[in-house]
């Protein structure tokens, strides 16, 4: 027997019941299928590993299809990758004039009329003849020198003169009255 003290002192006793057996209560083979479980249990890990195999496949293949677009993050640009693209505002940061030459001239920062000075110093510099281009050539010549070609040559070419009666290309349309607009015909100005 066995004894269970409590705080009051009460005491209570378990009698044995080990004497007492049932024998038409045993265990039933039809209860529990020791075969249908291990086949549960086999099918559901080798399912697991084909999903995990499928998944691991599935996750190579985005990383693949990730590092093909992958580009710089905003925070790995440069500071000139950073910037909008043309044109910027005046003034504004990466605002900057290419000249004629290729070189450029960083403007950002300031007063608006510094672009128009920039300008009108390559004006300048192609009307003395100073301007060149990438490769060093000259791409203007001064004024005077212009007009002396001009004058040595001959003069500047002229269009070619029409046989008399024959209207030119730069003729305009205009519609005849009995046509209601639907025919033209070429009046010279």
């Amino acid at each position: 027997m066995t004894r269970n003290a409590k705080s009051n002192g009460h005491k209570t006793e378990t009698p044995d019941v080990t004497h007492i057996r049932n024998v038409e209560v045993e265990h039933e083979a039809s209860d529990v299928s020791v075969r249908g479980v291990g086949m549960f249990v086999a099918a559901l890990t080798i399912a697991t590993i084909v999903i995990s195999i499928g998944v691991w496949v599935l996750f190579r293949y985005f990383n693949a299809q990730e590092a093909k677009e992958r580009g710089a993050g905003p925070m790995a640009l440069s500071q000139e990758e950073r910037l909008p693209p043309e044109p910027r505002l005046q003034a504004a940061p990466g605002f900057e004039v290419t000249l004629e030459d290729g070189q450029r001239v960083n403007l950002q920062n300031k007063e608006p009329q510094a672009e128009y000075r920039v300008l009108r110093e390559e004006w300048e510099k192609a009307l003395r003849g100073e301007l060149k281009d990438q490769s060093g050539k000259s791409i203007a010549i001064p004024i005077d020198q212009a007009i002396d070609q001009v004058v040595s040559g001959g003069g500047l070419p002229a269009r070619a003169q029409t046989a008399p009666g024959k209207l030119n290309d730069y003729a305009i349309q205009m519609p005849t009255a009995w046509s209601s607009a639907r025919e033209t015909e070429k009046k010279k100005q």
